[in-house]
Parts: structure tokens; C-alpha cells; sequence
């Protein structure tokens, strides 16, 4: 149980949440889910420290780019995929923004597209599925 990778998912969308952490589940992450940008921050407070965070950037009180900002400027740096379906040409930015540790998905994308910013962000190893 202690080598499962332990992952974070933020999204207002019940079947986006539902469906991005399934997959991820799927693939043997241990996850914890949040409907919004304060559930977010209260997840990363409480339950903490995440291998990863995956946010939607729209959601009710703050977003996910607020959301990860704060925890930056806290000195959190967890990788993070943040994943919208905006078209907003000021997103690409305000995630590179972030750092390194930073990959942006374009809503709707399917798991391999998910699996590969897992593999951008995340040491080979952390990868495997714990057995």
C-alpha cells in the first residue's frame, strides 16, 4: 500500500471526477477526490503529501490555477496536471507558470493522454503498479 502512488483529483464535474479517477485507479494510484478549488486546498492540508495533483482550473470558489498558485507560494511543489476545456490563450502561460512540474491537458482527452503527463511528471518507478 505504501508504494502506490497517491494522487490528488480536483474537479466540479462529478463525471470528470469520477472518470479521471477511475482511470487513474485503474492503473493502481491510491486517489482522493475534490469537487472544488477549497476542497483542493483542504485535501492537500489534511490528507497530504500527494504525488501528484490533477485540477480542473474551473471550479466554484477558487480554481485550480488559484488553488496550485497558493500552494506554490506556500512552497509546495507536487507536480500537477491541470486539465480544462477552456480556449483561453492566456492558460498555456499561466500553467508554464507553475514550473517544470506543470503539464496542461485540453479537455476531452482519454487515458493514454493522461497516462503520458504521468509519465512527464513522475520518476519511472512511481509509475509501476504496486502489487
Amino acid at each position: 500500500m505504501g508504494d502506490r502512488l497517491r494522487i490528488l483529483v480536483a474537479d466540479d464535474d462529478p463525471d470528470v471526477l469520477y472518470d479521471v479517477a477511475s482511470t487513474l485507479e485503474g492503473m493502481g494510484a491510491s486517489v482522493t477526490r475534490a469537487a472544488s478549488g477549497d476542497e483542493l486546498i483542504t485535501c492537500l492540508g489534511d490528507d497530504g503529501p500527494f504525488d501528484l495533483v490533477v485540477t480542473d482550473i474551473a471550479m466554484p470558489w477558487m480554481t485550480g490555477l488559484q488553488a496550485i498558485q497558493s500552494t506554490r507560494y506556500a512552497g509546495l511543489s507536487t507536480p500537477v496536471i491541470v486539465m480544462t476545456a477552456l480556449r483561453d490563450a492566456a492558460i498555456p502561460d499561466r500553467v508554464r507558470a507553475l514550473g517544470d512540474n506543470a503539464v496542461l491537458l485540453h479537455k476531452p482527452f482519454g487515458s493514454k493522454d493522461l497516462a503520458g503527463a504521468l509519465q512527464t511528471l513522475l520518476p519511472p518507478k512511481k509509475l509501476c503498479r504496486a502489487s
